[in-house]
């Protein structure tokens, strides 16, 4: 989301916020000298409660619901969504205290933009309040493009974001950076939704785990244990998305199904009650065997998302990066063995260097990424 604050130096009202690579910083308006600082203060707040609220609509979108029903969790999420025509009239025509009461909006965005117009009434410049009026226009209008899959601009901290959903424009511009380079290039961190990054980099895990099973004579979904006693790596992550995409789970559904997940939990909910208990259930034999009265708690925690709550998406993204990495290090191992098939090879390839040459294996899991293309789309 967008920040704002005031210099109190310069007078002036700045927006920041952050594209990946660093923060950047817009100047939206001078202010009058002798403005009360109090006021400005709270209206750079409401301005940044407005950005919050209205990137909320991005990362919950009302499609990622289960229900669209009246007054169900999508359904909400859709009047929000709405509520991006009200932001003009609130911050010019506020809701004004009356006889000592004062009407407040369900709607986060809508209120916020409410007390934004209260900040404005009370420093009385017009020219300030245009200059808030088209700041809050470009907010919003980065919102609706990066619904889109546009990334440029304001729109660019969507970078930074995890979302429930995922822009197809997005996953197929993720899998085509993969398809230059199979373990990452820095601009799926910088140019790309990090829940779409993600959905490509499934299908693209997938794709060296099927390479490294059949050089190696593992299956898919123990390869990134074996690849752990090679170089330690977040492997329980990207082998629990593999074991999804296993039993059928298509790599939209196993992303953002975590994203969810993890979104939820840091929102404070609980999303599934019955796989806690499971959970509980499994490692209470655990508990018994290996805890007792010296035992730190830390040492017996449970987590409740296997990604970081407050950024599943890049979180999960870096985690499938290291797990194609994890691949290519076990399919390595067995080549240099002499267990691998080396036969189709070239000469100009072979480093004869061990854990140098990657360009046989990114072919190999070129051919089978483009081989199992359907399971990405």
């Amino acid at each position: 989301m967008t920040r704002y604050s005031i210099d109190p130096e310069r007078r002036e009202l700045i927006a920041t916020w952050g594209t990946g690579e660093g923060d950047l910083a817009a100047r939206i308006a001078a202010v009058p000298a002798g403005t009360d600082t109090a006021a400005l203060m709270r209206l750079a707040r409401a301005l940044t409660h407005l950005s919050e609220a209205a990137w909320r609509t991005y990362t919950h979108p009302a499609s990622a619901a289960s229900s669209q029903d009246p007054n169900s969790e999508g359904w909400r999420r859709a009047e929000e969504r709405k509520a991006f025509d009200e932001v003009p009239g609130a911050i010019t025509r506020p809701n004004l205290p009356q006889d000592g009461m004062l009407d407040v909006e369900y709607s986060p965005l809508v209120e916020s933009a409410h007390r934004a117009g209260r900040a404005l009434h009370a420093i009385g410049n017009a020219e300030l309040t245009d200059a808030v009026l088209a700041e809050t226009a470009t907010e919003l209008a980065a919102v609706e493009n990066a619904e889109l899959g546009d990334l440029t601009g304001r729109a660019r901290q969507a970078v930074l974001l995890s979302r429930e959903g995922a822009s197809p424009v997005q996953v197929a511009a993720a899998d085509h950076l993969l398809g230059q380079d199979p373990f990452g290039p820095a601009a799926l961190f910088t140019e790309i939704d990090p829940t779409a990054a993600a959905v490509a980099a499934a299908h693209w895990l997938a794709a060296a785990a099927e390479v490294t099973a059949e050089a190696t004579g593992h299956s898919p979904t123990t390869l990134l244990f074996e690849a752990d006693n090679i170089e330690a790596l977040p492997h329980e992550t990207p082998t629990h998305v593999l074991e999804l995409l296993e039993a059928g789970t298509s790599p939209y559904d196993a992303v953002t199904g975590l994203v969810r997940h993890a979104l939820r939990i840091a929102d404070g909910l609980l999303p599934d009650p019955a796989g806690l208990r499971e959970q509980l259930d499994d490692i209470d034999d655990d508990l018994a065997q290996h805890t007792g009265p010296d035992t730190d708690p830390e040492d017996t925690g449970l987590r409740l998302t296997p990604l970081d709550p407050q950024r599943p998406a890049p979180d999960l993204l870096e985690d499938l990066l290291a797990g194609i990495r994890g691949c290519w290090l076990l399919h390595e191992e067995y080549d240099e063995d002499g267990f691998g098939d080396n036969e189709d090879q070239d000469d100009d390839e072979h480093t004869g260097q061990p854990g140098i040459d990657r360009s046989r294996f990114a072919r190999l899991v070129r051919e089978a990424a483009a081989t199992n293309r359907d399971r990405l789309i």
